[in-house]
């Protein structure tokens, strides 16, 4: 068989990681970047994590002081196109996020614990009768015995035989009606508890409760939870799920705040550039909010005070941080920083908290 007339050192070789063809003098693929002739020891193995590691840590400390003192400068120079010098917006915002909700998972296991206490003590505690509870309804003898001092006084108290007849007749009234309302109101409690004691299917219960016969999800959620918290079972996970919504939930804040600042300024590039500036913006956040919690709870109890106004000097770095990215001046930039937070604060904020405490009590 004749011999190929193609070099030896240029015959086309098929890169192993993207398959494309290249040539076989080639150290790494022209494609993909991956070296040609690796073999896989240990030593390779623990160079690329090794490496890999420190290229991601080195781009994020080389950001991480420009991120905290000096607002506006990152997203600045992501749009400039150095995407490379500094970690990605994105790969910060999970990677500082992830601390974040790692630091203060320690105070939300606490409160979980704690809810469940709370719940557990208000389910097994006696119900203290006040006077009130245990007052009696009045029978016709009492009623007759509460109106004979006014008939006796009906001039003294200028009262006219209608107005004797009505009181008399609201007092008979009441009788009925309120015999009517304790004795439902009663039953229902005691109802409930003695047909949980007794091991009654879930469903009867449900229904001695107040769940119609052919109930819809939410309903039937709605009561299931309620079950739950009579049983001394629901607050903690109730709030357990609450705490672990709020990653999700933040994944659809962050975008609705670059939208508003896309409306805000709406002529100042594209929907992406604001998406940008809010990565690393809730990245800030997230890094100051982190070191206090850690600072509050492993090293040293900071004075509220010093708290509250580290807390609210991040407001001043969001409005150089729009000045500094928007290019527009300090009096219009403080304006829409002031719009934009009592928007996002007072009306995103807590619409986003009742959706997820909603969703929360359900689907616990």
């Amino acid at each position: 068989m004749a011999k190929s007339n193609v070099p030896e050192t240029i015959k086309p070789l098929a890169c192993k990681n993207c398959e494309k063809p290249m040539k076989e003098h080639y150290e790494f693929c022209p494609h993909c970047g991956q070296k040609t002739d690796e073999d896989l020891t240990l030593g390779v193995l623990f160079y690329n994590t090794i490496s890999n590691y420190f290229s991601f840590d080195a781009r994020f400390l080389k950001g991480f002081i420009p991120l905290m003192f000096k607002p506006g400068f990152l997203p600045n120079k992501f749009i400039e196109g150095k995407r490379l010098l500094y970690l990605h917006p994105g790969q910060m915002y999970l990677f500082i996020s992830v601390i974040f909700f790692f630091v203060i998972s320690f105070s939300t296991r606490e409160l979980v614990l704690e809810a469940d206490k709370i719940n557990d003590k208000i389910v097994k505690s006696e119900v203290i009768k006040t006077e009130k509870d245990t007052l009696k309804p009045l029978d016709s003898v009492q009623i007759e015995k509460l109106m004979k001092p006014i008939k006796d006084n009906q001039k003294v108290l200028g009262l006219k035989d209608e107005d004797i007849k009505m009181a008399d007749s609201i007092l008979k009234t009441e009788k009925a009606n309120s015999n009517n309302f304790r004795k439902s109101y009663d039953f229902d409690k005691n109802k409930v508890d003695s047909m949980i004691a007794a091991g009654a299917e879930k469903d009867v219960i449900l229904r001695q409760m107040g769940m119609s016969e052919d109930p819809g999800f939410i309903e039937r959620r709605f009561f299931e939870r309620m079950l739950s918290l009579v049983k001394g079972q629901g607050a903690g996970s109730i709030l357990q799920v609450f705490f672990d919504s709020i990653p999700i939930a933040m994944f659809f804040l962050l975008p609705l705040f670059a939208f508003i600042l896309k409306i805000f300024y709406f002529n100042k590039g594209k929907y992406a550039y604001h998406l940008v500036f809010s990565f690393y913006f809730f990245s800030f956040l997230f890094s100051v909010f982190s070191i206090l919690f850690a600072v509050n709870r492993f090293i040293y109890d900071i004075p509220d005070w010093i708290d509250w106004l580290i807390a609210l000097s991040t407001y001043l770095y969001f409005l150089i941080a729009l000045i500094q990215f928007y290019k527009q001046n300090w009096f219009l930039s403080w304006i829409k920083s002031g719009v934009i937070s009592f928007v996002f604060l007072l009306f995103v904020i807590p619409t986003a908290g009742g959706i997820v405490l909603a969703f929360s009590f359900l689907t616990s």
